[in-house]
């Protein structure tokens, strides 16, 4: 009896460094998987334009997903990035369109007024302590609310007049519709990517951050000012989502209602997804662009193979799910 636990506990031994690079590698593996299959069932799924394409329509969600991965390090979760992304999308157009603003005075005026989301959020989180998770939820519903009484309920586009008829001169200025183009939007996102990836991982902010997420009072004895860097988190949070609205509005060429919404859950996947990349175990900004990309990769490949677009979402679910079943599980063992 003895020999055949002592045989099983030595086979789990052996199995233990497999199961540790499974799971520390199971996303890159994953992914070249699915390229491996979608080029097989696809032929032009490895063409140049095809893979361009690929990392032009997770740009958006990167960004997006990169702000969440920063709310998340503290322990937090703002659920409010995609109504950002719509209310930034609303701001830049209709300053384009209604008010006919230059494209700098546009898009800096979006951004600070968009940063008002982060700082309700700052507001309800680090002053009146309310969980992370209700507080944003609450924001998403309210800012929702908030993008669609501005617009009056309906898209902005040049020509288009406001609701009341009153007309509009004003045009979307084509330096503008040309930031969402290859590469311009690619190489912003991966350089949002470098630069959170660097002021997290070799930066002493990105440190506390960190601290902070795994014990915040262990974080306050130590000396760090917790309510300053949650704050700063969800700042950043707020400031990539309203970057992802303005590309998005580029990308769109117009201010659609809810327009942002539809990058929540892609974000919250890629954010999850790239936690357990290289076996860090939390989230970081490189995982989170491998993340989106396995995202990516699968929704290109399945739209290439004729599958429903509304079957999307079940099967981008149920990726998540796997996601976080592994992560879990190993913080379970720990």
């Amino acid at each position: 009896m003895n020999e055949v636990v002592s045989k099983q506990t030595n086979r789990g031994k052996g199995l233990r460094p497999v199961l540790g690079f499974l799971n520390d590698w199971g996303i890159v593996l994953a992914i070249l998987a699915l390229v491996l299959f979608f080029a097989t069932t696809a032929p032009t799924f490895l063409q140049g334009t095809n893979l361009i394409n690929i990392l032009r329509s997770i740009s958006i969600v990167t960004i997006i997903a990169i702000g969440l991965t920063v709310s998340l390090t503290v322990n937090g979760f703002d659920l409010s990035v995609g109504s950002t992304a719509t209310l930034a999308s609303s701001f830049v157009v209709s300053f384009f369109v209604w008010y006919s603003l230059p494209l700098g005075v546009s898009i800096g005026l979006a951004l600070l007024l968009s940063l008002s989301v982060a700082l309700v959020n700052i507001l309800l989180i680090v002053w009146f302590k309310i969980p992370d998770l209700f507080a944003t939820l609450a924001t998403m519903f309210i800012v929702e609310g908030v993008a669609m009484t501005y617009t009056g309920g309906g898209s902005i586009s040049a020509g288009m007049p406001r609701l009341d008829g009153t007309p509009t001169v004003g045009t979307i200025p084509e330096a503008f519709a040309k930031i969402s183009q290859a590469p311009w939007i690619i190489v912003i996102m991966l350089v949002v990517v470098a630069v959170t990836h660097v002021f997290l991982s070799h930066t002493r902010h990105g440190r506390f951050l960190y601290i902070i997420g795994g014990n915040p009072e262990a974080a306050r004895l130590t000396g760090i000012r917790v309510n300053r860097y949650r704050a700063l988190a969800y700042l950043i949070a707020g400031l990539l989502a309203a970057i992802g609205g303005i590309l998005l509005a580029s990308q769109v060429g117009s201010s659609q209602i809810n327009a942002g919404s539809g990058y929540l859950m892609p974000a919250v996947a890629a954010a999850f997804i790239g936690s357990s990349f290289a076996g860090q175990g939390k989230p970081n900004a490189l995982g989170t662009l491998v993340g989106a990309c396995l995202v990516g990769i699968l929704e290109n490949g399945l739209v290439m193979l004729s599958v429903p677009y509304y079957s999307l979402n079940i099967i981008k679910g149920l990726v998540l799910a796997a996601a976080l079943a592994t992560t879990y599980a190993r913080y379970r063992k720990k």
